[in-house]
C-alpha cells in the first residue's frame, strides 16, 4: 500500500480514535466547549465525537473520501476555539500541561492540510 494509500486510513484512524475518547472519557472533552455555546458541554462533547466517527468513517470508503476529508478540514478549523479555551484554561498549570495545551493550536494547520491533502488525491477515484 502506497503511502497516498494510507494516508486517508491514518487520518481516519486518528479521527476514529478522538471519537470513541469523546465516548469513553468525555468530562475533559467537556471542559474545553466554549461557554457560549447553545445547550449542555456534555452534549457538544458528543455530538463532536459522533461527527470524528462519521469523518472516520467517510475516509475510510472511496466513495465519500474526498467529501468526508473536506468535511474534516472543516471539522478541524470549527473545532479550534475549543483549543483555543483550553489552552486559555491551563495558562496557569505545570509547564507540561500548558506546553500540551498550547502546542495543540498550531497543531490544526497541519490536520487541515493533511485533510485537504486527502481530497486533492481522491479527486477522480470511484
Amino acid at each position: 500500500m502506497s503511502r497516498s494509500e494510507r494516508s486517508p486510513l491514518l487520518l481516519a484512524g486518528l479521527l476514529a480514535a478522538a471519537g470513541v475518547a469523546h465516548f469513553a472519557a468525555p468530562r475533559p472533552f467537556d471542559e474545553t466547549i466554549p461557554r457560549g455555546l447553545p445547550g449542555t458541554p456534555r452534549t457538544w462533547t458528543y455530538a463532536s465525537g459522533a461527527a470524528e466517527l462519521a469523518l472516520a468513517a467517510g475516509l475510510a470508503l472511496p466513495r465519500t473520501r474526498k467529501t468526508a476529508a473536506l468535511a474534516a478540514a472543516a471539522f478541524f478549523v470549527g473545532v479550534f476555539p475549543a483549543n483555543v479555551k483550553m489552552a486559555a484554561d491551563w495558562r496557569h498549570r505545570p509547564a507540561p500541561q500548558k506546553a500540551a495545551a498550547f502546542g495543540r493550536l498550531p497543531l490544526q494547520v497541519p490536520l487541515v492540510l493533511w485533510a485537504r491533502g486527502v481530497a486533492r488525491n481522491a479527486q477522480g477515484r470511484p
